[in-house]
């Protein structure tokens, strides 16, 4: 146990280092000095960082370690990134990310603490769906509703701005696998055969239909066309896990299709992204306001520049590419990282989903393996769909990147997704009791004896009153 706590310390503090290094370099190019503030706030980061790595050992002792470490790299590529950003167009939004991030290790380090027992979101389950739904829905209030970049997924207290999808998300998930787990029988009878695959039957096709016009009202309404696409593809893949039917995952993927292909049509703002995506170096789409290809060919030209190994950071010219530090975070950092920079940032992801993955194949609670894969599987499709965007394999959805991109109400429910897959990592991973053992038979007949004292005790109060 000892080496092994040793080896994750070790993990950790190599991490640290880095970090350190990848801030130092930044800041001595750009900067020509390491500012004190940074220094002071990222120290404070560090030390978060190693108390809730403490916590895990006393709360959470069989947690996966691997996850911890990679959302440190990515939170530190990314800020990093922002940071270089700001030294360029003179702006102070790194400053407030590495704030913001130091509230999402206070809230992840609260959850692994009280959050002993997962199988208490199941209690809730309809509660979750009242609030996921309340905060999907809170930006179309009209005071507080702010549309930014043309989509209304914004709630704004004077100069502060929150997303509170980010959080529904979360709600929501619980919701989804508290449901599915209750009906999971049902849903997996099968009804008629067609093309060698048996579909569901009809009257079980309510739930995802039900889901497909809340994710199309979503589109609707808030004009937000990947926040839509997240929501669906995390209960249809929910789906699939619950009753393993590959009926339900073509259904999906049908109906996925056939809303996107409508958006397109209906929606100016969707078909402009799929006309960019299609045409991006066409003079007349380049140049064209609203909805061209400028920003799209842009950040690819800023990749190209940076080759295998990047221009160096702080020596590219990611802010040339707009929303550079948000959205297309993933384009500054091929500039200057380089083609490496951009694999090792997929290394670093595919390390936390496969430990999601992993941890999802191992519990044996129902509740918890679908849990687990439906968060894995949002933070999957949330990475595919924005490096597919910037890289023209699918139309870009507006989407961020998980962990590194600017924006305080993603990092803070990204990071409660990572310490709920730990907290389920914990249970997964706890050895299996001794049913064979001495201690355990005593354990087990000490539980039955205050078991029966308690009964005689209330079988006699009762006996006492009705005396009386």
């Amino acid at each position: 146990m000892i080496v092994m706590r040793l080896r994750q310390v070790s993990l950790l503090a190599f991490t640290m280092v880095l970090s350190f290094l990848l801030y130092f370099q930044m800041f001595q190019r750009t900067l020509g000095t390491f500012p004190t503030r940074f220094a002071g706030l990222l120290a404070v980061i560090g030390a978060l960082f190693l108390v809730l790595w403490g916590l895990l050992l006393e709360f959470q002792p069989y947690a996966s370690q691997s996850i911890l470490p990679c959302v440190l790299m990515l939170t530190t590529i990314g800020t990093a990134m922002v940071a270089r950003i700001d030294a360029e167009m003179d702006t102070d939004v790194a400053y407030r990310q590495l704030i913001w991030t130091c509230v999402a290790l206070v809230c992840t380090a609260l959850l692994v603490v009280f959050l002993r027992d997962y199988r208490i979101l199941r209690r809730f389950s309809y509660v979750s769906m009242v609030v996921g739904l309340a905060l999907l829905l809170s930006p179309m209030l009209p005071v507080i509703g702010k549309e930014i970049g043309g989509a209304r997924i914004w709630i704004g207290f004077g100069s502060h701005t929150l997303q509170p999808g980010e959080f529904a998300k979360l709600f929501l998930a619980f919701f989804f696998a508290a449901y599915l787990f209750d009906h999971r029988d049902q849903l997996a009878v099968g009804g008629r055969k067609v093309l060698g695959m048996r579909l569901p039957r009809v009257k079980d096709l309510g739930p995802i239909i039900v889901i497909w016009f809340a994710s199309m009202g979503v589109l609707i309404m808030q004009h937000d066309l990947g926040t839509s696409l997240l929501y669906f593809a995390m209960y249809v893949s929910m789906l699939y896990v619950a009753t393993g039917r590959k009926s339900w995952m073509a259904i999906g993927f049908v109906a996925f299709v056939a809303g996107s292909a409508a958006a397109a049509r209906l929606f100016a703002h969707v078909g402009y992204r799929v006309q960019a995506w299609l045409h991006p170096f066409d003079a007349q789409v380049y140049n064209q306001y609203p909805g061209g290809s400028s920003q799209l060919v842009k950040g690819l030209f800023g990749m190209a520049s940076g080759g295998i190994l990047g221009t160096g950071i702080g020596q590219g010219h990611p802010s040339i590419t707009p929303l550079a530090n948000s959205d297309f975070i993933y384009s500054s950092i091929g500039e200057e990282l380089g083609l490496t920079g951009l694999l090792a940032v997929l290394v670093l992801y595919v390390v936390i989903i496969t430990s999601g993955f992993i941890t999802a194949m191992k519990i044996k609670d129902g509740f918890g393996k679908l849990l687990a894969a439906g968060l894995v599987f949002t933070m999957a499709f949330q990475v595919f769909t924005v490096v597919g965007g910037i890289t023209l394999v699918i139309p870009l959805t507006g989407l961020t990147m998980p962990y590194m991109a600017a924006g305080g109400s993603s990092l803070i429910a990204n990071y409660l997704l990572a310490g709920l897959l730990i907290v389920i990592s914990n249970a997964a991973n706890r050895p299996a009791v001794d049913t064979d053992s001495d201690t355990f038979e005593y354990e087990a007949l000490a539980v039955l004896r205050e078991r029966e004292l308690s009964q005689r005790s209330s079988h006699r109060h009762a006996a006492g009153e009705a005396r009386a």
